[in-house]
C-alpha cells in the first residue's frame, strides 16, 4: 500500500520516466558499493605495499649473521625508526618513539612479531593504524622481527573523496536520466498523440481518412490498423443511423400527410357525426400505419426483422395497400392474387414496408393503371408491380437501388430516392429481394419475392 499522498503520475511519460529512473538508481547503487569496495579494497593494498617496502628497507639494517641478531647503525637512523618495532626473537631491540610499550600498537606489534610469518593488521579508533611484520633470519639461525606501520586516514580520506565524487556523479547521471527519458518518451508518443487528436476530429467529422494511408514504424502501424477498424465501425453507425433517419422520414410522410389531410377536410365545414367518425378512423388507420413503420424500421435497425417470422395474407395485405396508396385521380391501381389463398411467411408490416415503396413509386410515376399481382412461384410468393408511366431511364438502371439517387429530380414528384433502396434491404433481410424488369416495355415493372407460409 503506497503511503498517504504519494501519487504515482498520470502520464504513460511520467510513469516510463520513474520506471527508468528506478532502474536507473537501483543499477548506480550496485555499481557504487561494488567500486567503491574495490577502492578501499586497492587502498588498504596499497597501504600494505608501502608498510612491506619499508619492512625490506629495514630489514637491511639487522644483522643476524651471529647468533644473536642486532641493529647496525646507518646515516639518517631517526628517518628509518619512525613507526618501527625491531625485535630479536621476543625481545624488542627498538620501537618508535612517543609510543607506549603497554599501549594498543606496543600490543599489536607485540603480537605480530611474535606470530612468525609475514602478517597485517589494524588497529582500530578514529585514527585507525596499519601493521605489517616481515621476519628476517640468518644464516646462524639467528632470528629478528620488523614491525613497520602507517596511519590510515589519508588513504581513509581518499576512499570518502571517492565515494562522495561517486555519488554526486550517481545524482547527476540520474538526472540527465530522468531528464532525457522524459524527452525520449515525449518524442516517440508524439505520434501517438497525434492520432489520437487525427481520430477524434475524423471520428467527430465522419471522414473518410484511414491511418493505413501513412507509413508508420510497424507499432504505430498496428495502433493506426486498430484506430482504423473503431473509425470504420463509428462510420458504420453513423451511416446506418443516418439511413435510419431519412428512411423514418421517408416512410413516415405519407401518413402524416394523410392526417394533415383529413385534419384540414374535417375543419374546412361542418360535418356529421358519420362523417366524423370516418375521419377519426381514418386518422387512427393512419397512426396505426405510423406506429407499424417505427416498429418495423428500429426492429431491423436492430437485426431481429430476419429471425421474426410470421404469416400474412397476401391478398388482405396488398388490397390494403391499394386502397391507402389510391390516389383519387385517373390512376386505377388492380390487385390479382389469383383465386386460391396465398400467405408470405414474414411479418405483414415487412410486407407492406417492402411492397409499399414501389407501390408508391409507381402511382405517382403512372399515367393512368398500376397493376398490382402476386403469385407462389417455388418456395416464394411473387409480387409484381407495373405501370404505364415513362419507365426506368437506361442509363440510370444501375443507380436505381442507391439511396438518395432520383433518376429525374425535377420530374415535380417528391421524394427522396430512399424507398427503393428501403424495400430491397427489408426483403433482403427475410432473404427475398426487390429487383427492376429491364426486360418490360411501355413503362416500368418491378418483381417481389419473398418467403412463402
Amino acid at each position: 500500500m503506497k503511503p498517504p499522498g504519494l501519487r504515482l503520475p498520470y502520464t504513460l511519460r511520467g510513469r516510463l520516466s520513474l520506471v527508468a529512473l528506478a532502474a536507473a538508481a537501483l543499477l548506480m547503487i550496485v555499481l557504487t558499493v561494488v567500486f567503491n569496495a574495490v577502492v578501499r579494497q586497492r587502498l588498504q593494498q596499497q597501504a600494505d605495499d608501502h608498510l612491506h617496502t619499508r619492512a625490506a628497507a629495514i630489514a637491511a639494517t639487522v644483522d643476524a649473521s651471529g647468533p644473536t641478531a642486532r641493529v647496525v647503525e646507518v646515516p639518517d637512523d631517526e628517518a628509518l625508526d619512525a613507526d618501527v618495532w625491531i625485535y630479536a626473537g621476543p625481545v624488542r631491540l627498538e620501537a618508535p618513539p612517543g609510543v607506549a610499550a603497554g599501549g594498543p600498537l606496543g600490543r599489536a606489534a607485540d603480537a605480530l612479531a611474535a606470530g612468525g610469518g609475514r602478517r597485517c593488521a589494524t588497529v582500530g579508533g578514529r585514527e585507525p593504524v596499519r601493521l605489517c611484520v616481515r621476519p628476517v633470519t640468518g644464516a646462524a639461525g639467528a632470528s629478528a622481527a620488523v614491525v613497520t606501520a602507517v596511519g590510515l586516514a589519508p588513504y581513509r580520506s581518499s576512499a570518502d573523496t571517492v565515494l562522495y565524487a561517486s555519488l554526486a556523479l550517481d545524482a547527476a547521471i540520474l538526472a540527465c536520466t530522468y531528464a532525457l527519458t522524459r524527452l525520449a518518451v515525449g518524442r516517440a508518443l508524439r505520434p501517438v498523440r497525434t492520432m489520437t487528436e487525427q481520430a477524434t476530429s475524423w471520428s467527430a467529422l465522419a471522414s473518410d481518412e484511414r491511418f493505413g494511408d501513412v507509413r508508420r514504424p510497424e507499432e504505430l502501424a498496428r495502433l493506426g490498423g486498430s484506430l482504423d477498424a473503431l473509425l470504420d465501425r463509428i462510420r458504420a453507425g453513423l451511416r446506418h443511423e443516418q439511413q435510419l433517419t431519412r428512411e423514418l422520414s421517408h416512410e413516415l410522410r405519407n401518413p402524416l400527410a394523410r392526417i394533415v389531410a383529413e385534419l384540414d377536410w374535417w375543419r374546412s365545414r361542418p360535418r356529421s357525426a358519420a362523417e366524423t367518425r370516418a375521419a377519426c378512423a381514418a386518422i387512427e388507420d393512419a397512426a396505426r400505419s405510423m406506429n407499424t413503420i417505427c416498429d418495423t424500421l428500429l426492429d431491423d435497425a436492430r437485426h431481429s426483422t430476419g429471425a421474426t417470422r410470421g404469416a400474412t395474407d397476401v391478398r388482405s395485405a396488398l388490397a390494403l395497400l391499394a386502397a391507402r396508396l389510391s390516389p383519387s385521380g385517373p390512376v386505377e391501381v388492380r390487385v390479382a392474387t389469383g383465386t386460391g389463398g396465398l400467405t408470405a411467411g414474414v411479418p405483414r408490416a415487412l410486407l407492406e414496408r417492402a411492397v409499399g415503396p414501389v407501390l408508391d413509386n409507381a402511382v405517382r410515376h403512372a399515367r393512368s393503371r398500376v397493376g398490382l399481382s402476386a403469385r407462389r412461384q417455388d418456395a416464394y410468393v411473387r409480387i409484381e408491380i407495373t405501370d404505364d408511366g415513362p419507365g426506368v431511364p437506361a442509363d440510370f438502371a444501375a443507380e436505381l437501388f442507391r439511396p438518395g439517387r432520383r433518376a429525374d429530380p425535377g420530374d415535380g414528384h417528391d421524394g427522396a430516392g430512399l424507398g427503393l433502396p428501403l424495400a430491397r434491404r427489408l426483403a433482403r433481410s427475410v432473404d427475398g429481394d426487390v429487383h427492376h424488369d429491364e426486360a418490360h416495355r411501355h413503362g416500368a415493372r418491378f418483381v417481389i419475392t419473398l418467403p412463402a407460409g
